[in-house]
């Protein structure tokens, strides 16, 4: 608990309540300190003589001085627990890139030539990109025969990881890939970003493509200044497709377990045609922080201003009375 609304006051600093063991110890030593001035004093002279023979001392100084050095003690603690009130509002000029991410979740993604499987080690991948990108602006697209905006772009990261954990085998509906629906799906959601600049597209699949216009989209996608990277998942080898709900794979017309394969030559073609650039996954980290390069040296670009409502804070005039309460004691 780092912060808290008591009696109209937010606390910032609740956090450091911990040190209030330390501040009562040294109000409980200013207490003891004055108990034992007065115990000594009373046992040099009676409180009757006092006056005549300690012309300067009185024990009402002493009574206050202590007052003020604990009243100072517990503004200073108070000020560290960062007391604010009075709210105003603030726009915080938000700047990034805008970044969607469209998944392959045909049921070729189910192989395991990437384990646990092709599109959860696609997640991992996710997840990691993310990890270097704080500042950017998110957006998730799922395809597989159809494509659908899974999360509109956002700058609320964790809010896209909830989404993303939300995609597995059961979000797959189609057990063919079309890649031409995947890049008409991400124009027609730029197409609502008027005046961006860049348009950068993410393409994690294994490649595998039943298209039936993919060259007239891809030429449409070049129109529109769409920036596509492509991350390849899975291996040239390839790896038999497991079926849903049941064991054993997936067999081709003759009853031949059928194999799905990364088609990096499809991936490279189509990356670089609109203006990007391929990568095959790997199981390290070379290809996260090569792909998080790459869409980082384009340039941030404006989004609108967010209003935000914040506390000011008050532990100036806390820290103000302890110091006024120091002066006093030293005065005295």
């Amino acid at each position: 608990m780092a912060n808290l609304d008591i009696l109209g006051i937010h606390w910032a600093g609740l956090d450091r309540l911990i040190l209030f063991p330390i501040f009562v110890v040294f109000v409980l030593l200013c207490i003891k300190n004055y108990v034992r001035i007065k115990k000594s004093s009373g046992l040099l002279v009676h409180e009757s003589n006092r006056k005549t023979l300690f012309k300067f001392f009185s024990m009402r100084k002493q009574l206050l001085k202590t007052v003020f050095l604990s009243i100072a003690l517990i503004a200073v603690f108070l000020a560290l627990l960062q007391p604010q009130w009075t709210k105003r509002e603030q726009s915080v000029a938000q700047e990034g890139r805008d970044l969607f991410i469209v998944l392959d979740i045909s049921r070729s993604m189910l192989a395991q030539d990437m384990k646990p499987s092709r599109l959860e080690f696609a997640k991992l991948k996710i997840r990691n990109l993310l990890s270097r990108m704080s500042f950017d602006r998110i957006g998730l697209i799922l395809f597989s025969g159809t494509a659908f905006v899974q999360c509109p772009l956002t700058a609320d990261h964790p809010a896209f990881l909830m989404f993303l954990d939300h995609v597995d085998v059961e979000a797959i509906s189609s057990g063919t890939t079309a890649l031409d629906k995947a890049l008409t799906k991400t124009m027609e959601v730029f197409g609502n970003s008027v005046g961006r600049k860049n348009k950068l597209v993410l393409l994690i699949t294994d490649g595998e493509d039943f298209s039936l216009n993919l060259d007239a989209v891809k030429q449409r996608a070049i129109h529109d200044n769409i920036r596509l990277f492509t991350l390849g998942v899975g291996t040239p080898e390839g790896a038999p497709i497991p079926k849903i709900g049941s064991t054993g794979y997936e067999t081709d017309a003759s009853g031949t377990i059928a194999l799905t394969q990364l088609n990096e030559k499809l991936l490279q073609d189509i990356s670089s045609k609109i203006n990007g650039s391929y990568i095959r996954a790997t199981y390290g980290d070379a290809d996260i922080d090569r792909m998080a390069k790459i869409i980082k040296s384009f340039e941030k670009e404006k989004f609108a201003d967010k209003k935000l409502s914040v506390y000011e804070d008050q532990y100036p005039w806390l820290l103000g009375a302890a110091w006024v309460m120091l002066i006093l004691e030293w005065i005295l």
